[in-house]
């Protein structure tokens, strides 16, 4: 495994599998960082992987290595942007196409306040003319395919017939797949953690979609937390977005590769996962890396296991010392046959 991160200067690597993703990881803020996808990547070689949100102010403005850069090995990898700018996104889509990356991602489901403040997010849902503009400005920037991430309504627009219209603006636009969250967004009334779980799940009005524009590719997110629970919804959709099982259940996305893809691989050991991790620590990150970025990502990835009580007060007293290399052997120790 290559231990360089890739960047504008990077050797271009193979592109990844054609066609849309049947599992992807779910971009998550503060969540899907490199390390986690690293994580995820050791555990399934067919999931998709997505950034967290990454604003073009950031992008355009801030530190881009350490926003951009990404590990070879997570390909087929997207970067999902937050921005409402037509040029702004615009220029971004190419410098993502430059990094390497395989798919941009406009971000048109985030019910935060900050994101609100900037009119992107779900709130662009608002405006599906904008929402357009901005996908045909992205479209136009680069050969990369172009998505959005977005909600089943937001606020009063919360019927069928507005998804609809929103989603025909933006594939006339030259959107290829949306990824749909099931769920509305409140944006006055409800926090982030309130609008992943208070408002009710919706998934007959996203396999509705799939079915009206089978020119599009349909993906669902919302409530799914394993492959079991994911091959219903892909008798009915393209593919299947996963959120915080990601890191509620870490080792559920072991199991995807054999379950969805039929992969006759045998799935890694926890074990061998969290060894790999540690062996990761020593890795090339960049400035201000700390142990405990990389490692939090394994606190439950015994979730369900005898001793996994044991296994994360092991690794959350020892991250908070701060320390790295040799803490994951120490937990797996104490975890003994359960490991």
């Amino acid at each position: 495994m290559s231990t360089a991160m890739t960047g504008p200067d990077a050797q271009p690597s193979a592109r990844p599998q054609s066609g849309p993703p049947r599992i992807s990881l779910a971009p998550m803020m503060d969540r899907t960082d490199r390390h986690l996808r690293y994580l995820i990547r050791l555990l399934s070689r067919r999931t998709w992987l997505y950034t967290e949100m990454v604003t073009t102010g950031a992008v355009l403005r801030g530190d881009r290595a350490q926003l951009l850069d990404f590990w070879p090995e997570e390909h087929p990898v997207a970067l999902q942007l937050g921005g409402d700018d037509p040029a702004a996104l615009a220029a971004c889509a190419a410098l993502a196409a430059e990094w390497g990356y395989d798919e941009i991602n406009l971000n048109c489901g985030c019910p935060s306040d900050r994101v609100q403040q900037g009119a992107f997010g779900a709130a662009l849902m608002r405006t599906p003319a904008r929402a357009a503009e901005a996908v045909r400005a992205m479209v136009d920037a680069t050969d990369r395919p172009v998505t959005v991430k977005h909600r089943i309504g937001v606020d009063d627009l919360d019927h069928y017939d507005d998804m609809r219209r929103f989603v025909d603006a933006i594939a006339a636009a030259g959107c290829r797949r949306v990824i749909v969250h099931a769920r509305k967004a409140w944006l006055n009334g409800l926090s982030p953690h309130e609008n992943r779980t208070v408002p009710p799940l919706r998934y007959p009005e996203v396999w509705r979609l799939a079915a009206e524009r089978p020119d599009l590719a349909v993906e669902i997110n919302g409530g799914i937390r394993s492959a079991a629970e994911a091959r219903p919804h892909l008798q009915q959709v393209n593919g299947v977005m996963i959120g915080r099982a990601a890191y509620e259940d870490t080792y559920a996305f072991a199991a995807i590769d054999a379950e969805i893809f039929h992969d006759p691989a045998p799935a890694p050991s926890r074990s061998a996962v969290a060894l790999a991790m540690d062996a990761y620590l020593a890795r090339p990150h960049g400035r201000g890396f700390k142990p405990h970025h990389a490692l939090r990502h394994l606190l439950e990835l015994y979730a369900g296991c005898p001793g996994a009580r044991r296994w994360r007060r092991v690794l959350t007293e020892g991250m908070g010392r701060g320390e790295g290399a040799g803490l994951v052997e120490r937990a797996l120790d104490v975890l003994g046959d359960a490991a």
